[in-house]
């Protein structure tokens, strides 16, 4: 099949790394412990490898993102953090190398398509959101969790949601923070494609060696295109960003985030303060 890229395990074997087509390079969330929880050894790893693999040499024409043990990502690794620094730990791990990670997909130039054989939770279905193309298992659930957790949401990150669901649905699934089946999804514009379990792989795999197919220029081209609009849409003043920051920081130094955080281990209802 002539493959250029070597098969790899990263992050301690929660990265994995492997081409299962001609131009066509996968990376798969493996973090089964943690239902493919998101850490900074499994996010640096993979903002490190979308970096390489960016560059025209690496023969990457469609990069596919997925989870193995039957789940797509359940986002941030926050459940395990000591009260004591839950604070600025919490606050590291989604700041820096999930946003780094995910900047580096959203900016990826070629073509992506994001895999999902399970539920997709959180920071993960944000991950998800950054491909270009997302194709789905019919019997998974999406959702958004922040409005359990006590937590603000990036504002970078609702705007993708925004872009691609518009602001009526975003209000819905951050607000209500329900989970959605795959078939509202597919309505709603958050996956595209569905496909029954035993089909997905090879549904995703035909879709992938698709784009990787398409013509470089156009694909890379069209990609941009694209991603610039929607920035210029999305452009906001100084102040207004800023603003938006403090808001989402205030959330961790919080008091109902930290509730939120153990009523959600404890699987019971939390106890708001609004402070």
């Amino acid at each position: 099949m002539g493959s250029t890229v070597t098969h790899r395990a990263l992050a301690g074997g929660k990265l994995l790394l492997d081409e299962p087509a001609d131009g066509v390079t996968r990376l798969t969330i493996s973090n089964p412990a943690k239902r493919n929880a998101l850490d900074h050894p499994l996010l640096d790893a993979l903002a490190e490898t979308l970096s390489s693999l960016a560059d025209p040499g690496s023969g990457t024409r469609c990069l596919i993102v997925t989870g193995a043990g039957g789940m797509f990502s359940a986002g941030y690794d926050i459940g395990e953090i000591p009260a004591s620094e839950f604070e600025q730990a919490a606050e590291r791990l989604v700041a820096h190398p999930f946003a780094e990670a995910i900047d580096a997909l959203a900016t990826f130039p070629r073509p992506t398509l994001a895999i999902l054989p399970g539920h997709t939770i959180g920071g993960g279905l944000e991950l998800a959101l950054c491909c270009d193309l997302r194709v789905a298992e019919r019997s998974i659930k999406l959702g958004m969790p922040p409005a359990k957790l006590g937590l603000v949401y990036s504002h970078t990150g609702l705007r993708r949601f925004i872009d691609a669901i518009g602001a009526p649905r975003t209000r819905e699934l951050f607000l209500l923070a329900s989970y959605l089946d795959a078939e509202t999804a597919l309505a709603w514009g958050l996956v595209n494609r569905l496909a029954a379990g035993g089909e997905l792989q090879q549904v995703g795999l035909e879709i992938a060696t698709t784009l990787a197919g398409g013509a470089p220029l156009a694909q890379e081209g069209n990609k941009r295109v694209i991603a610039a609009l929607l920035q210029a849409e999305a452009a906001l003043d100084p102040e207004v960003e800023q603003e938006l920051v403090e808001l989402r920081r205030a959330s961790f130094a919080s008091q109902d985030m930290r509730e939120g955080m153990r009523a959600f281990a404890e699987k019971r209802a939390p106890r708001w303060q609004g402070r």
